[in-house]
């Protein structure tokens, strides 16, 4: 697996020419070696894409403190953030050449502050991907401990993309 690099303007991040050359699989693992730009919200979240295979993806990440709320504690949308993107990317990964989709509605758990600092591995499963919807659940896991700190579902909407 390759460093990613990260987008800088819009014109880096891939187009729908080049989306419609590959597989939602192909795509989530040209972004995870490192040959199509990752998104630049990865870089702002502080979180990376480490596992890609056939319905199932690994962000793994660390609150920084720019993603504190004033309580002294990870924001929720932190926990959302990567267990949207983690979900949402294991239903990519099951879309055929030319497809993508779009988040509908997510839900998250949030069970346990992740202390600054600390690694987690937000994992993604899909369970249902059709013609028009996918379904996928994610939980998030501390890397050192084991300790499930958040788990999360979502539907997404199964499309083509408009260039």
């Amino acid at each position: 697996m390759s460093e990613p690099f990260f987008a800088n303007s819009p014109e880096e991040l891939p187009g729908a020419e080049e989306l419609a050359q590959m597989s939602g699989l192909e795509f989530i693992q040209a972004i995870m070696e490192g040959q199509i730009a990752a998104p630049p919200i990865s870089r702002l979240m502080n979180y990376r894409l480490t596992e890609a295979e056939k319905g199932r993806v690994v962000f793994r990440g660390a609150p920084s403190f720019d993603v504190y709320n004033p309580l002294g504690t990870a924001h929720g949308g932190w926990y959302g953030t990567l267990l949207d993107s983690c979900m949402a990317c294991a239903i990519q990964t099951m879309v055929g050449r030319g497809r993508g989709y779009t988040t509908l509605e997510y839900k998250i758990n949030i069970i346990r502050p992740v202390p600054l600092g600390m690694e987690v591995d937000a994992i993604g499963e899909a369970q249902h991907v059709g013609r028009s919807t996918g379904v996928a659940v994610g939980r998030m896991v501390g890397v050192e401990d084991g300790r499930v700190y958040a788990t999360g579902s979502t539907t997404c909407i199964v499309m083509t993309p408009r260039g």
